[in-house]
């Protein structure tokens, strides 16, 4: 099995910052791209930033210019670093995590258990 840890959530003022991490272990794997996802209540899951395993981003325009998706691929981890937060950022912040098993020539999704965000305005 491969399990996904975030951490890093919280509770911060509108306009400071945090630092979300996100990291994948377990059985043999390749990790592909990895993902940050947000829901906040009452509303559908979204993708807020994405990362190949050869560096390229993807960001949902309410977050472009003020959150930056980075990984590391000799951790197995990915990093969202949140700056000039504001109240609508305030959700639970999800991982997901694109691998291969050593077994398997299929790619699978893990989700992690998601950490809260909460901004203050």
């Amino acid at each position: 099995q491969v399990q996904v840890v975030e951490s890093g959530g919280g509770l911060v003022q509108a306009g400071g910052s945090l630092r979300l991490s996100c990291a994948a272990s377990g059985i043999p794997f390749r990790l592909n791209a990895m993902g940050w996802y947000r829901q906040a209540p009452g509303k559908q899951r979204e993708l807020v930033a994405s990362i190949t395993s050869g560096g390229s981003t993807n960001y949902a325009d309410s977050v472009k210019g003020r959150f930056t998706i980075s990984r590391d691929n000799a951790k197995n981890t990915a990093y969202l670093q949140m700056n000039s937060m504001k109240a609508e950022d305030t959700a639970v912040y999800y991982c997901n995590a694109r691998v291969v098993p050593s077994y398997s020539i299929n790619e699978y999704g893990y989700w992690g258990q998601g950490t809260q965000v909460t901004v203050s305005s």
